[in-house]
C-alpha cells in the first residue's frame, strides 16, 4: 500500500486530499501545526486511520520522523492570504519558503518517489490579456496611481484596450504579493529539487478553491469564505474595486481530485500545472449569486471602489495542461454548488472579522 505524507493536512484543501487519498486505498500521514487562525472554527477530526503527527514543517526533526516509510508526499502547508502576507512578511516567508526547504532537506536520502506541491494562480499577477487585434499580451500591470483614479483595467503599452483571456501555463509569472514571491519559490524550490534528486516533483497552480470547510472567520481565507462569513451576521459582502474583476472558482472536491492525479499520472513529473474550473466570474456577481443561495439577496454586495495592494484585476485558467496531463476535468460548478455551500455555512455559523481585515490593510496604507 502506497503511503502519502500530507503536510498540512488539517486544513481545508488538506482534509479533503486525506479524504481522496483514503478513498481510492492509500495509507496517510498527516503533518499539521493546527494554526488558530486557519482552524480555531473549522472541524479537523480526521478519519481514524489516518497517523497525525502534530508540528511545524519547520521543525526538522518531527519532519525527519514524518517522513520515515513514507513513498510520496503531498505539500500543503503554508500560510495562505496575499493581504496579510503584506504586512507579516517574514511569518510568510518563514512557513512557505523556508518551510519548503526544511521538507526538501528532510527528503534527501528517503526513498520517497514523488512530490506535489500546492502552488497557486497568484504567482501570474494579472492573468493573460489580448489586444483587440489578437496579440497576446503577458507581462501587463496596473499602477498604484491609475488605481486611485479609478482606472481598474490595466491597459497595454500604448494605452490601448485589452481583454482578459484564459491564462495558461506558459504566461510568465509576475509576482505582485509577498504571498506570490513565497508560494513561486515554494513550487521552484520542489521542481529543483526533483531534478537534482531524480524525485518526481509536480506543482500545481490552484485557482480560487471553495467548498464546506473553509475557515470562514480567517478574513484571509478566501473570497467566497468571506462573502459567506459577512452574509451569515446580516452584513454586505464588501468588493473591493469595482466589483468587475473576474476570477476562476475551483470546488475543493476538483482540487482533491486533482491533487490525487498529480501523484499518480506519469507524464506530471516535472510540470507546473494549473488547477481551476476554466470559467471566468465577476467578483460582484458571485457575491449576489452566494446571497442568492443563503436566503439574503435583499442584502446587495458593498462596492468599496477602492483596491488593495498586491490584488490583481484578471486572473482565470486555461486548464488544458490538466486534461492532457492529468485528465481531470471540473465536475463542480459553481452555479451548481453553491446551495451546498450555503447550507454547510448555515450549519456551522461564522465570525465576520472582514471588517478587522479591511481596518489592518488600511492602518498600513495597503488600500488604494
Amino acid at each position: 500500500m502506497t503511503k502519502v505524507l500530507v503536510t498540512g493536512g488539517c486544513g481545508f484543501i488538506g482534509r479533503h486530499v486525506v479524504e481522496e487519498l483514503l478513498s481510492r486505498g492509500y495509507s496517510v500521514r498527516v503533518l499539521d501545526v493546527l494554526n488558530e487562525q486557519v482552524h480555531a472554527d473549522a472541524q479537523i477530526a480526521l478519519p481514524p486511520d489516518v497517523e497525525m503527527r502534530q508540528a511545524d514543517i519547520r521543525d526538522a526533526v518531527a519532519v525527519g520522523s514524518a517522513l520515515a516509510d513514507v513513498d510520496c508526499v503531498v505539500h500543503l502547508a503554508a500560510e495562505v492570504g496575499v493581504g496579510q502576507s503584506m504586512y507579516e512578511i517574514a511569518r510568510y516567508v518563514g512557513v512557505n519558503d523556508f518551510g519548503t526547504a526544511v521538507l526538501l532537506e528532510a527528503m534527501i536520502g528517503t526513498p520517497v518517489r514523488r512530490i506535489v506541491v500546492a502552488s497557486s494562480m497568484s504567482v501570474y499577477g494579472e492573468g493573460l490579456y489580448e489586444t483587440t487585434a489578437g496579440e497576446r499580451c503577458a507581462h501587463v500591470r496596473r499602477f498604484p496611481a491609475a488605481i486611485r483614479a479609478g482606472s481598474w483595467d490595466p491597459a497595454g503599452p500604448n494605452g490601448e484596450h485589452l481583454r482578459p483571456v484564459a491564462t495558461d501555463e506558459h504566461k510568465p509569472v509576475d509576482l505582485a504579493s509577498i504571498y506570490a514571491l513565497t508560494k513561486y519559490a515554494q513550487e521552484r524550490q520542489v521542481l529543483i529539487f526533483g531534478e537534482a534528486y531524480g524525485v518526481e516533483a509536480v506543482a500545481l497552480r490552484l485557482f480560487n478553491v471553495y467548498g464546506a470547510g473553509q475557515a470562514l472567520s480567517n478574513p484571509y481565507t478566501g473570497v467566497l469564505a468571506n462573502f459567506a462569513s459577512r452574509l451569515a451576521n446580516g452584513q454586505s459582502p464588501m468588493v473591493f474595486e469595482d466589483g468587475r474583476q473576474r476570477r476562476d472558482f475551483v470546488h475543493v472536491r476538483d482540487a482533491a481530485r486533482a491533487f490525487r492525479l498529480a501523484l499518480e499520472r506519469p507524464h506530471a513529473a516535472g510540470h507546473v500545472i494549473n488547477v481551476g474550473s476554466g470559467q471566468a466570474y465577476a467578483i460582484a456577481d458571485v457575491a449576489s449569486l452566494l446571497a442568492d443561495a443563503m436566503g439574503v439577496p435583499e442584502i446587495e454586495p458593498e462596492i468599496m471602489n477602492k483596491a488593495r495592494s498586491g490584488d490583481i484585476r484578471n486572473c482565470f485558467a486555461d486548464i488544458a495542461t490538466a486534461r492532457d496531463l492529468l485528465g481531470f476535468e471540473p465536475a463542480h460548478r459553481l452555479e451548481d454548488s453553491l446551495a451546498d455551500f450555503a447550507q454547510w455555512v448555515g450549519s456551522v455559523g461564522a465570525i465576520d472579522r472582514g471588517a478587522e481585515m479591511k481596518q489592518h490593510l488600511e492602518a498600513r496604507g495597503l488600500v488604494l
